[in-house]
Parts: structure tokens; sequence; C-alpha cells
């Protein structure tokens, strides 16, 4: 009964326990509840903060979308500007086809940039980039694509990584290789309208149409000067501020246009690009081929519109104008002599420099002018590509054959404006005029005395240093003076192109055909101002005014002895040379004087000789 009784009272403890762990139970239900409640009024407040804030933040992405879309407005405006002087070619298209990667002719993947160079260039974007803003770390300009920012790196960088397969030339965009690859293809896919004139990139085409509607919509503020591209209006600002930004790193030599400095550095490497299809002759500039094209098609297509005179080039009307408005506007800042065109200016300035910058590689002899030279180096080629279409006679030079054609034709277009004789040559004119002037600019330094003109000078000087440069390859007798070998020549080939047309009479030299019309006219022009004496010819005059004044200008180096005649000076050198170069047909006696020789003659013809004279 005890044991009943211990678990009875077991059984309530038990039971009293469980009534007190279900009040926990439920009184904890109960607190877990009022958990779940605070935490849904929490959850539903702070949604509802969240919907706040994401309402606000969505108010704050509209403003700043706004804010970006205005931002990336004035951004293309300045990436258009930046892009148009980067390249005339890119456009949005071609900044996208940039990472396509493509051959453009093939489909292959052959136009790539390098791995390295790739990571680099987006490396630099990513690092900059600030949500839709790309800037440049070096110069600070921003962009709103990637592209834009890679393709303006290569600025700083110098990248071009976009080569030519054919011809391995580089560029720093696509668009530009795009452009350039027509060039091997021949392509030129747009067209005029008007003319119908191609052209292998838009903006060539576009620079184009402004011929056709004449405008010129790029002004410079400080002369009022128009232009059709903006690219020539800041060349031409260059002039006003002086600008010169590319400098030859060879001589130093500064240019204001981008063009004029490639064109020089294609001097110091030789370059020539640009081939004529028809001769194969070769040009430094583009310009130049297109000017040398017109020789082969006879264009000429710049006329004056006073004398209706054509040209092949516009500078050349331009210089031709100026005969007729009688302008010279380049002037010597040393002398105060003006010239028509500058590039006379330019060859006048080495007179007062003496500088000679155009050498021959052959001989080492030097010039003042480029196209002397090259006319020179006719000499040791033997070129002589200017033939006379009458005769067959040809020329190194052009000007040398322009003045041949007025043999035949007699034009003699330079005149004297003082005594109106012609001249058929302006260099003939210059000479003659001195006449006038009594100008002689020309000095001998070991003589002191003046000439003329320059040739004469020329001829005067082998007085004193005895050369005869120029040899009879038949005879082997030497001159001093061209035109004396010229005569010499003309009695081995027996040519007398002197006739008379009174009695028939031919001669081999000029000046005895002019003597021998005035035995004809019986005329003696030339008259002695001192003894009234007359000549027929100028030369006699000139001989015989040194026996008034005295001169001698004809000086043996060896005994020093002066004659007045250059006959005189000739026989007088035999001596000392022991010559006779005067030989007897007949019994084969030599002599070393012609007066001689004639006199020893006389005695096989039976004469009596002078009486004074003895063999």
């Amino acid at each position: 009964m005890e044991f009943i009784k211990e678990e009875s009272e077991e059984m309530k403890i038990e039971e009293t326990l469980r009534v007190k762990d279900e009040e926990t139970e439920e009184q904890t239900e109960k607190e877990e509840r009022e958990d779940v409640k605070i935490e849904e009024t929490l959850r539903v407040k702070h949604e509802e903060t969240e919907e706040q804030t994401e309402k606000e933040e969505s108010e704050e992405m509209k403003i700043e979308e706004t804010l970006r879309v205005k931002h990336e407005e004035t951004e293309e405006q300045t990436d258009l500007i930046a892009l148009k002087e980067e390249s005339e070619v890119l456009n949005e298209m071609e900044r996208k086809d940039q990472y396509n990667n493509h051959d453009f002719i093939t489909g292959e993947k052959t136009f790539s940039r390098s791995q390295t160079e790739n990571t680099s260039s987006r490396k630099i974007a990513q690092m900059t980039g600030t949500g839709s803003n790309f800037a440049c770390q070096q110069c600070g300009k921003t962009f709103s694509r990637e592209g834009n920012l890679i393709s303006h790196m290569t600025i700083h960088t110098g990248e071009k990584p976009f080569t030519c397969q054919q011809c391995g030339k580089s560029f720093k965009q696509q668009g530009n290789l795009k452009a350039h690859m027509r060039i091997h293809s021949g392509e030129k896919p747009y067209t005029c309208s008007q003319c119908g004139k191609s052209f292998t990139g838009n903006g060539s085409l576009i620079n184009h149409m402004i011929i056709h509607t004449g405008e010129k919509p790029f002004t410079c503020q400080q002369c009022g000067k128009s232009f059709n591209r903006e690219g020539n209006l800041k060349a031409h600002m260059r002039i006003h501020s002086g600008e010169k930004p590319y400098t030859c790193q060879q001589c130093g030599k500064s240019f204001n246009q981008k063009g004029d400095f490639k064109n020089h550095l294609r001097i110091h490497s030789g370059e020539k690009p640009f081939i004529c299809s028809q001769c194969g002759k070769s040009f430094n500039h583009k310009l130049y081929l297109k000017n040398h094209m017109r020789i082969h098609s006879g264009e000429k297509p710049y006329t004056c519109s006073q004398c209706e005179k054509s040209f092949t080039c516009k500078g050349s009307l331009i210089s031709h104008m100026i005969i007729h408005t009688g302008e010279k506007p380049f002037t010597c800042q040393q002398c105060g002599k003006s010239f028509t065109c500058k590039g006379n200016l330019i060859s006048h300035m080495t007179i007062h420099t003496g500088e000679k910058p155009f050498t021959c590689q052959q001989c080492g002899k030097s010039f003042k002018q480029q196209g002397n030279l090259k006319a020179h180096m006719r000499i040791h080629s033997g070129e002589k590509p200017y033939t006379c279409s009458q005769c067959g006679k040809s020329f190194t030079c052009n000007g040398s054959l322009i003045n041949h054609m007025r043999v035949h034709t007699g034009e003699k277009p330079f005149n004297c404006q003082q005594c109106g004789k012609s001249f058929n040559r302006e260099g003939n004119l210059k000479a003659h005029m001195r006449i006038h002037s009594g100008e002689k600019p020309y000095t001998c330094s070991q003589c002191g005395k003046s000439f003329t003109c320059n040739g004469s000078l020329i001829n005067h000087m082998r007085v004193h240093t005895g050369e005869k440069p120029f040899s009879c390859s038949q005879c082997g007798k030497s001159f001093n003076h061209k035109g004396d070998f010229k005569y010499h020549l003309r009695i081995h080939s027996g040519e007398k192109p002197y006739t008379c047309s009174q009695c028939g009479k031919s001669f081999n030299q000029k000046a005895k055909f002019k003597y021998h019309l005035s035995v004809h006219s019986r005329k003696k022009l030339h008259t002695c101002p001192q003894c009234g004496k007359s000549f027929n010819q100028i030369e006699h005059l000139k001989n015989h005014l040194r026996i008034h004044s005295g001169e001698g200008p004809y000086t043996c180096l060896q005994c020093g002895k002066s004659f007045s005649f250059k006959g005189n000076f000739e026989d007088h050198l035999s001596i000392h040379s022991g010559e006779k170069p005067h030989t007897c047909p007949q019994c084969g006696k030599s002599f070393n004087l012609k007066g001689h020789l004639k006199k020893h003659l006389r005695i096989h013809a039976g004469e009596k000789p002078d009486l004074e004279w003895s063999e």
C-alpha cells in the first residue's frame, strides 16, 4: 500500500511538471508568435523603406541618365572633331569593325592587333573607366566608348597595329587601312554625281563636291581668306602665327604643313614613289607626276586670258601673268634686285653667298641650281633627250632646244628698247644692254680687265692659264674657245654654212661672211673716234684701238712680253717652243710664222720676195 501511495505521488508530481511544461511551451509559442508579428512588422517597414529607397534611387538614376545623355552628346561632338583630325575615313561603323579583325577581301583574320598591345590598351581603358566614361591617363581626354579611347591612345603610343599585307604600310586605324587597300584593288566606290569622278574614300568625295558648289565655309578671322577644307584653314593660320611644327631631324628645316614635310623627307631618302606608267619616270611628289602626265597627253588646262597662251601647270601660268603686269614681287634684300618668281630670287641669292649646294658625284663639280646639275649629269651619261623635229639635232636640256628652234623659225623675241636690235636669246639681250649702260660686271682677277658677260671672262682667263680644253679628234689641234673649235671642225668636214646671196660664195665662219658682204656694199660702218679711220668689221676696229691705247692684253708667261694682237702673240709663242707649224706643200720646209710661209711660196711661184726678208 505504501508502494502504491508513493507511485501515486510521483504521478502527481509528473503531471504537475507536465502541466507546467505545457504552460511553458504555450508561453514560448505565444512569445514566438509575438516575435513573428514583430518581425513581420519590421519586415513590412523595411520593405516600405526599401521601396522608398528604390524609388529615390530610380529618380537619381533618371537624373544621372539625363546628365549622362547630355554629357555623351557633348563627348560625341568632341570625339567627332578629334576623330576627324585623326582620320577622314574613320566612322562609327569602322570603329565597331575595329574589333572584328577580319580581312576585307578574304574574310580571314589577317589584320589583328598583337595580344600584348590589345591587353595593354584595354587595361588602360578598364583602369580609367568610370561608369560610362573612359579617360585618357596621359592627356585627360574622356570618351564614352572604350574603342574610341583605344583608338585615341595610338596618338600617344605611336602604335600602328593595322598593316597592309601587300606593301607593308601600317596605319593607326582600321578605316585608314580599308581606304589604303583600295589603292591596290583600284576600287573607287564613291562617285561624283555631277562630273562622274570617283574616289576611294567618302571624305574625298565630300571635299570634291565643294569644287562644284564653290562653297568655302572656313574663313580666316585675321585676313578674311576662305577655304573649302578645315585642314587648309589650319595650315593657313600657321602663316599668321609663324608656327612650323614639323621639323626635319636630318637638316633641321621646319614646315607648317605635314604634306610639305613628307615631301621634304623624300629628298633625303631619295624615294620617288610616283611613277609614270608610260615612260617609267619617277617623282617624289604626286603633283609633279600629274604635271608630267600632261606632257604625254598634250593637255594644257591653264590658259592666259590676255594672250591665250596655255600651260600644263598652274605655277607656270602665274609666272607668265607677271610678264603682262610687269610685277616683280620678290626682291633681294642685299642688292635690291627684283624678280618675277621666288625660284629666281633663291637662285640669285647664291651669287651673294657663293653657295653651290648641288655637287656632281662623278667629277665633284658643284652648281648653284639643281637644274644645272641635272643638265651636267647628261654629259657623263651622254643622254640628249630633247630632239629637234626639223633637223634631228639633240640637246641635253629643253632650254637649248627652245633656243635652237629659233634658228629654224628666225624668231627673235627679245628686243632692245634703245636701239631696236633683236635677239633670239634673253642672255644675249642682257649682254647687249651692257653696251648701252657701259656696265662690265665681270673682272679678271689677274690683269683687271672687265667684260660685259661671264663667258667672255672665262675665255679671257684661258689667255693667262694657257688652257685649251677643246681638242680636235682628227688632227689633235687644241683651242681655248669653243667657237674657234667649231670653225676648225668645218675645215675637216668642208662645211660652209654661210653663203652670199649676191655672188654665191660660201664661208665656214660667220665673221668672214660678214666681211665679204661689206665688199659688195663697200660700207665701212665702224669708225675710229680718235683718227677717223673706218673698218668694215668691229673686231678690226677693236684691234686698231689698241694702237692708240697701247694696250697689250696678250702676255707671254715665259718672257713677259705683251702683244696687242692675238696672232702676233701666238707667233711669238712658237719662238719659245721651237714649233714650226707652217709647212710648204711643195718642198716640205717649215716656218714658225704664217707670213714667212707666204713669202716662201712666192719663190716657187717665180715671184720676187721682199728684199728685207730672207730665209
